[in-house]
């Protein structure tokens, strides 16, 4: 029976090429994003329906949900949309602030609690929430960033224990750096004159020529195949080498231990 799956933040980056991919592997595709009357390419592909979805919008969250489920059988819920805010916290304002958390962690617990009484009901299901090497760990101008990304870890988790007893899956895939328009279009900030070393520092890691090091997103879209997938209870999956060698050092090291080589490495 072929199997669907709802996915949010298709419009580029790594909700595209899952989209491809889920597509690519004979599931149906439920591909939203805020502006679908401007995609061109998935609206060409075969079982891939287009949706319009604001995740910042509770309302229009609720309503494409239900329209969705009147529609079609969905098995695995993707939320993927997001986006980079990155800056000293000084720097950054209230309205960024605030449309950061509504977007990358609002967003998300508001669609899973839209589709948690349908897994519940019908006792299957997976959510695979795409958080961030940064929603493990923090590095200096992602205070903001972290704050959305441990918090959808952690409401991820607490979820996972809820839902079990449904046989309803939660699981985490956590990216490290890739080859996204999060270093352009997506990486949003502000600038603070007392802070500017310090940016410059951290810049560097978001060179062309860091980015070109970075995990492409095909090979994320492949672990997010695998978790919706394997039949497993895992629940976090962390992607990409550099993702996984930071958090491996985290896990052998312990997190006071690694917090304090990261404050060396950006001591001015």
């Amino acid at each position: 029976m072929q199997k669907t799956i709802f996915i949010t933040g298709t419009s580029s980056g790594l909700g595209k090429a899952a989209a491809r991919l889920f597509q690519s592997k004979g599931w149906k595709v439920i591909a939203t994003m805020r502006n679908p009357e401007k995609e061109t390419e998935l609206n060409q592909l075969e079982n891939v329906t287009l949706l319009a979805l604001d995740v910042t919008n509770n309302q229009q969250v609720e309503q494409t949900v239900a329209d969705t489920l009147r529609l079609h059988a969905v098995d695995v819920v993707l939320n993927n949309a997001g986006y980079g805010l990155i800056g000293p916290l000084e720097a950054l304002t209230g309205e960024q602030i605030a449309t950061q958390i509504q977007t990358n962690l609002s967003g998300v617990i508001q669609l899973s609690k839209a589709f948690i009484p349908y897994f519940r009901e019908k006792r299957s299901g997976v959510f695979i929430n795409v958080t961030s090497t940064f929603g493990l760990l923090s590095f200096p101008t992602c205070s903001i960033y972290s704050a959305t990304k441990f918090g959808v870890d952690g409401f991820s988790e607490g979820l996972f224990y809820e839902l079990a007893q449904f046989g309803v899956q939660v699981k985490v895939v956590a990216p490290g750096g890739m080859q996204t328009d999060f270093t352009g279009r997506s990486l949003q900030g502000g600038i603070h004159p007392a802070y500017q070393q310090l940016i410059d520092k951290v810049s560097e890691g978001y060179s062309p020529e860091q980015v070109a090091n970075y995990t492409k997103p095909e090979e994320v879209a492949q672990i997010i195949f695998e978790a919706a997938t394997d039949g497993k209870g895992q629940l976090r999956y962390v992607a990409g080498k550099d993702a996984t060698a930071l958090y491996n050092e985290r896990l052998e090291a312990g997190p006071e231990a690694q917090a304090q080589k990261i404050k060396a490495q950006f001591m001015l």
